[in-house]
């Protein structure tokens, strides 16, 4: 059994009953969101949890992947639900 192809088909299913039921994208298929206010705020919604957090770095587990935060004096301020907000000296955001 390919796994990767079913994944892929199920993904391209919910993509067209969004555009179909004109859902938003983010909520039919559960896209993280990432808003930022400038290079000291970040919110994240639509995570998956938290794998690891330090002052420098906080990786987190989304649905398409993992997410890397780096920077300095990093921290959580809150953690509810689905959603995530950091903030400290945020330097880069990366998908792995």
């Amino acid at each position: 059994m390919n796994y990767g192809k079913n994944q892929e088909e199920r993904y391209h299913l919910r993509e067209k009953l969004s555009e179909i039921s004109e859902i938003p994208k983010d909520a039919a298929l559960g896209f993280p969101i990432l808003t930022m206010l400038g290079k000291k705020e970040l919110c994240l919604e639509n995570d998956c949890g938290i794998l690891e957090y330090t002052e420098e770095c906080i990786h987190i587990q989304t649905k398409i992947g993992r997410l890397i935060v780096t920077g300095r004096c990093l921290q959580v301020d809150y953690y509810i639900n689905d959603e995530i907000k950091i903030t400290g000296h945020i330097q880069s955001i990366e998908y792995l």
